[in-house]
């Protein structure tokens, strides 16, 4: 029979969960209102004046053809952020659940990069990549490759997806792991003692069995591409060359913080949150149904 858990008082689960409403509703429902009223209204760069003008913040961002070029730079960038991270950690989680000898190690080594800030990472990879100091820079050279994503649009798209992607991979490792020494070994050893090879058992057994697990970092991938690169971005490309890595996030920095247009950059936050609201709406309506719980 399923336990259910029988308050006598029913101001006591209000009372639990009040720490928490207070929490989203400080650091999120209040500064969403905010930006969807700011987003109403022409604001001058220092806050002193501000003027009613209903959708016309909206409109102008519809006639912005850099803004409406972020959202395909944006799209591309999350779609290879996500779909390289979780296949990059899938294999990883794979190799470490198989290791005996030094696993330990292995996996403190992969889970170091989820400690470094999302801006430090941004400066490592700009290193790393430099054209003029860099180490891999310099060994692409030496290969006959001249990189310098200053001036290419690809290779500096190419440089912030290995930055977010390395910054995100050891969460993703982590759950991919747990995921794998959770599915019984006698399922493995049944289907290995049938004549199943180590791809037909993977594909057949342990991917399927994944699923729920692959959908969560699926959902949270999306969102870290949309929000947490900000600091990636802004370390590495400054949005750079011309607006060629200026994703979303970043076009509301840069209009608001640099343009100081202050209702049009809270016009962009108020369409970024609600793409971001429905791209987990249709995930979890659609892609969830393919899950096998």
């Amino acid at each position: 029979m399923e336990k259910r858990v029988l308050f006598r008082s029913s101001w006591l689960p209000w009372a639990l969960l009040l720490p928490q409403l207070v929490i989203v509703g400080i650091f999120f429902f209040w500064p969403a209102s905010q930006a969807v009223l700011q987003s109403v209204q022409m604001e001058d760069a220092f806050g002193m004046s501000r003027e009613f003008v209903g959708l016309e913040n909206f409109q102008r961002l519809w006639d912005d053809s850099s803004y409406l070029d972020s959202f395909k730079i944006t799209a591309l960038f999350s779609v290879l952020v996500a779909g390289v991270g979780i296949a990059l950690a899938l294999v990883l989680a794979i190799f470490a659940d198989r290791i005996t000898r030094g696993a330990m190690v292995y996996k403190t080594l992969l889970i170091m990069p989820y400690a470094v800030a999302p801006v430090i990472a941004g400066v490592l990879w700009m290193f790393i990549f430099s054209p003029s100091i860099g180490v891999l820079a310099y060994g692409l050279g030496r290969l006959g490759y001249t990189w310098n994503h200053l001036m290419n649009d690809n290779q500096a798209m190419t440089l912030i997806v290995i930055a977010s992607v390395w910054k995100q991979i050891s969460y993703n490792f982590l759950f991919f792991l747990a995921g794998l020494q959770s599915i019984p070994k006698s399922l493995i050893e049944a289907a290995s003692i049938d004549g199943a090879g180590p791809w037909r058992r993977f594909w057949s057994i342990q991917l399927p069995l994944l699923s729920p697990t692959t959908f969560f970092l699926l959902v949270i991938n999306i969102v870290y591409a949309f929000f947490d690169t900000f600091g990636i971005v802004d370390a590495t490309t400054h949005g750079g060359p011309g607006q060629s890595t200026s994703i979303l996030v970043y076009k509301v920095y840069l209009d608001g913080f640099k343009a100081l247009d202050l209702g049009g950059s809270a016009a962009q936050s108020v369409i970024l949150m609600f793409i971001v609201i429905a791209l987990t709406v249709v995930q979890f309506r659609y892609v969830e149904k393919k899950v096998q719980y």
